[in-house]
């Protein structure tokens, strides 16, 4: 079951969630915006090295700390490494006192009913028992909503939920993650919607467990009130989904009791070419600029 001081940590502690999960698919992105191009590296195994050095870069650095920071979610790649001279989750918790996560997802469907649903996980038994065995505290997943389609986001929503069972299931807590993209015309509607479902699928969950919410920023102020107050919501975190850290900043801080999870609204500004001390103070007013919208409400 969950460490009892990572339960308090995530339910009560200052600070925000950073994602630092960055797959397959998404690495190239955030390696040229660290200033490292394509033409740098020739094989898959060499571009895993380099983001691996720059999260060990981000999480070794003196800013990054329990301090501001309440939690880390990694990539499986991540996870299987080494930081520091240990395991990643391990040097995240012991030498940090930040808590570990892991994303867990493979992937999306192809778009259907305005959503797009999480791909088969595979043997995702197997990876929950690895991640138990990692010391990691949760999980992540993320699957994607495009237009106002009650049909669509219930079915999201319900898939969600489904696996977050299998995930608590091992004794993690599942981050559920149905992100409303912030360019649709009608996201105020959709997330009318997925509040409906998710409101749903809390009640009729068995059991006394909880889970928590990764949400895009809402086009209403404290839209998910209803969220953070449910019994059954360790906590609500969200994530930057394409607006700059400014721009999340702002509206993060309008949204009493969620808290950041930001990737690239928390490496934005850092490069590879920095020197350290350079890197440092940039990462450090970073983590600050988050953690001040995070605790604003």
């Amino acid at each position: 079951m969950a460490d009892a001081a990572q339960v308090t940590k995530v339910r009560e502690g200052k600070g925000f969630i950073a994602a630092l999960d960055q797959s397959g698919g998404s690495t190239p992105k955030a390696l040229s915006l660290y200033g490292i191009e394509e033409d740098a590296y020739s094989s898959e195994d060499q571009m895993f090295d380099l983001i691996h050095e720059m999260r060990s870069r981000i999480v070794m650095s003196p800013a990054f700390g329990g301090d501001r920071i309440v939690g880390a979610i990694l990539f499986e790649m991540t996870m299987d490494r080494d930081i520091g001279g240990k395991t990643s989750s391990h040097f995240l918790w012991e030498d940090k006192q930040v808590v570990p996560f892991l994303k867990v997802d493979k992937g999306l469907e192809a778009a259907e009913n305005g959503v797009q649903l999480m791909k088969s996980m595979g043997d995702l038994d197997g990876l929950l028992k690895r991640a138990v065995g990692h010391g990691v505290f949760g999980t992540k997943m993320r699957s994607v909503i495009g237009a106002a389609d009650r049909a669509g986001i219930k079915a999201n929503v319900a898939q969600q939920f489904e696996i977050g069972q299998q995930i608590l299931g091992h004794g993690l807590i599942p981050i559920l993650e149905p992100e409303v993209t912030i360019t649709i015309a009608d996201k105020a509607e959709a997330e009318a919607m997925l509040l409906d479902e998710i409101m749903a699928q809390l009640d009729a969950m068995p059991g006394d467990a909880q889970i928590m919410l990764k949400l895009s920023l809402p086009t209403h102020a404290n839209h998910y009130a209803p969220l953070v107050a449910h019994d059954r919501v360790m906590r609500v975190v969200a994530l930057s989904g394409g607006y700059s850290r400014d721009e999340a900043n702002a509206l993060l801080a309008q949204n009493a009791g969620v808290i950041a999870s930001f990737s690239r609204g928390l490496t934005e500004g850092l490069s590879a070419q920095q020197s350290d001390a350079e890197f440092d103070a940039a990462l450090d007013a970073a983590i600050q600029s988050i953690y001040d919208a995070s605790v604003a409400g």
